[in-house]
């Protein structure tokens, strides 16, 4: 069930990075808020996580959702644009995340 909450505060870590771009500095009210919950709802779903799996298991998983969400948010929402190469990369951050599933 922790491995559940991982995933999903990987997904909030998500959600609040796009709400802060969205923001514009924190700037815009409604976007700022759900930038505060997000990231509230994140560390706390991380934390009940590291309640029983090694924080050095759960933390590289929490911020490789993060990392590769927010990329594919930042490809789709704000058209960032991200080269063959960086995507390569992110294939094996992937596999590294699911590596880590698979070992622990």
């Amino acid at each position: 069930m922790n491995w559940i909450f991982l995933i999903i505060a990987g997904l909030f870590e998500v959600v609040w990075a796009t709400a802060m771009k969205y923001s514009h500095g924190f700037t815009n009210l409604m976007p700022s808020i759900v930038t505060i919950v997000g990231m509230l709802i994140s560390f706390f779903l991380l934390a009940h996580a590291t309640k029983t799996l090694p924080l050095s298991i759960a933390y590289p998983v929490w911020t490789g959702i993060g990392a590769v969400g927010t990329l594919i948010a930042g490809t789709i929402l704000f058209g960032d644009k991200i080269s063959p190469i960086t995507w390569g990369f992110v294939i094996l951050l992937l596999v590294s995340i699911v590596g880590i599933k698979m070992t622990s």
